[in-house]
């Protein structure tokens, strides 16, 4: 294990909490000797995280599509050790995982959600056995939990599918449990 890729949220708008467990994440990627491979940004929690880890002298990898360069305001975090542009998001994703042994998900919104599926659905077809945690801060991921057992319930997914991730409270526990990942074997995904 050398490096986790951590999706979340760029709103800097949200509860002072999301920001608090963010930078306590960062600070144990940073303690633990980790790389963080993320979204690049100095703004909300991805921004947290990436000082978290500095705090802790810990290395960032920031990975960033070139028309977030394009703002009159600076989003990218400009202290990262290493901040790779892209031509676009596909490449983006393409290259945090690419870098990345593992992800941890924190609270976002749309783009941390559609990076964190396309994850899973990369272990549902077995192209990846690369562990998933989802920090379910303040029940953040309930809802999403109940959804995905409900598309099994409907047979929309194999019971299988809940167990591509992992939901956890906190960033220790989350840690704990990527550092103790032991792959298994992905069944089929077809029904």
């Amino acid at each position: 294990m050398k490096s986790i890729c951590v999706f979340c949220a760029s709103s800097s708008a949200v509860d002072k909490v999301y920001h608090q467990v963010a930078t306590d994440l960062g600070q144990r990627i940073g303690l633990l000797g980790l790389d963080l491979v993320y979204g690049g940004g100095g703004i909300g929690l991805m921004g947290d995280v990436a000082r978290g880890v500095h705090d802790k002298g810990g290395r960032v990898v920031g990975v960033i599509p070139e028309f977030f360069l394009n703002n009159e305001q600076p989003i990218e975090y400009i202290k990262a050790d290493e901040l790779i542009v892209t031509k676009d998001m596909r490449s983006r994703k393409a290259i945090m995982d690419e870098r990345s042994d593992a992800f941890i998900v924190l609270p976002g919104g749309i783009g941390t959600l559609e990076e964190a599926t396309e994850i899973i659905s990369m272990k549902q077809l077995g192209l990846t056995e690369k562990p998933i945690v989802f920090i379910n801060t303040k029940n953040f991921y309930d809802a999403f939990i109940l959804n995905l057992k409900r598309m099994v319930e409907l047979k929309f997914a194999k019971q299988s599918t809940l167990n591509l991730i992992n939901i956890l409270p906190d960033p220790l526990s989350a840690l704990e449990f990527i550092i103790a990942y032991q792959p298994q074997k992905t069944k089929s995904k077809w029904l």
